[in-house]
Formats: C-alpha cells, sequence, structure tokens
C-alpha cells in the first residue's frame, strides 16, 4: 500500500500545475458521480498535505457550489427536485443557521447539494450565496483533509461520540423562530 501511495504522490509532485487543476474540476464532477465530499478531501489530504489540500477543496467546494447555483438558475425542474427533497427531510418551515449549515457539512452523510439549496434560500444574491458557500466549507474542508485519514483508524465508540457531538451543535445552533406566511396558516 506504501508502494502505491508514494507512487500516486509521485505523480501528482510530477504533474505540477495540472494536479490543482485536476482536484479542483474532481470536486466539480464529485456532484455528479456522487462521490462523497469525504473521499475526495481525503485524496486531497494525502496528496498534497493539510495546507494546501484543505485551500484546493476550499476552492473546488466553492466552485462546485457555484456549479449547483447555476444549474438551479438554468434548470428550474433541477432547483424543484432538491427542494421536494428538503421538504421531505426538513420540512416545509424549516430554515438552517449558517451555522447549523456549517456544522452539517462536516457530517459526511449530508447531502452537500441540500445544503446548498439551504444557503440559497438564505442568500439574496449570487455574491452573497458564493461568500456563504465559501465561508461553510472552510471547517468541512480543514476537518475532512487534515483529520480524515484517521477516521478509518478510529474506533465505532470513538466515531458515534463525534456524530452526536455535531449533532449536539446542530441543534444548539438552530434559528428558533420560523415564518409561516398569512395565506398558508389559514389554508382555505
Amino acid at each position: 500500500m506504501d508502494l502505491a501511495t508514494s507512487a500516486v504522490v509521485n505523480t501528482v509532485q510530477s504533474a505540477g500545475f495540472l494536479a490543482p487543476v485536476f482536484f479542483i474540476g474532481m470536486h466539480i464532477l464529485r456532484q455528479f458521480l456522487f462521490i462523497p465530499v469525504v473521499a475526495i478531501c481525503i485524496v486531497g489530504g494525502i496528496l498534497f498535505g493539510t495546507e494546501f489540500g484543505t485551500f484546493y477543496s476550499i476552492i473546488g467546494l466553492t466552485v462546485a457550489s457555484i456549479t449547483f447555483y447555476t444549474l438551479s438558475k438554468q434548470f428550474p425542474s433541477f432547483l424543484d427536485r432538491f427542494s421536494g427533497l428538503k421538504k421531505k427531510w426538513m420540512g416545509n418551515y424549516t430554515r438552517l443557521s449558517v451555522g447549523q449549515i456549517t456544522v452539517l457539512r462536516m457530517i459526511p452523510f449530508v447531502n452537500f447539494s441540500l445544503l446548498s439549496l439551504c444557503i440559497l434560500d438564505r442568500s439574496g444574491s449570487f455574491k452573497e450565496y458564493a461568500k456563504l458557500s465559501f465561508w461553510t466549507h472552510i471547517p468541512a474542508a480543514f476537518c475532512f483533509t487534515s483529520f480524515g485519514t484517521y477516521f478509518g483508524r478510529l474506533s465505532l465508540i470513538a466515531t458515534v461520540l463525534i456524530l452526536c457531538t455535531l449533532v449536539v451543535f446542530v441543534y444548539l445552533l438552530r434559528e428558533r423562530r420560523s415564518i409561516i406566511k398569512w395565506n398558508e396558516f389559514f389554508l382555505k
């Protein structure tokens, strides 16, 4: 295994500037190939180290979110599909705070596109959407890149403890009010 890892690292080092471009491209393709974010970030940590792997992952995830934004504006049926999924999983009136979205991005099995939809619901413009996407990707990219290689080595109890802690943070960082429109409250 060490021989294969060193061969991949040597190939990436010899690829020069194309390796980060390919890695960022993998983040963009990841959402269409249903590859988990954590897998790509772990690969970034192995290939580029914590600092550059995190940096490239943040860029790749932000560009992937911008791709989601563009697709949602170009193809409204694409957005309707995710809106239906959001209503099914979270309800009609749930509005996640930025802190909740940031914490949920650090949970490996939560859909990143669904969280991008939550950011889209919170933002009023493309600039605000891109800024919120960028800031919410930083902790997840750092966590997955630097500690991702150790997740597989953790015991089941430690993994469950980490996930339970993240769920508690999601609950504590929730927005404590719901806005229901008048005509939705009094259905005819």
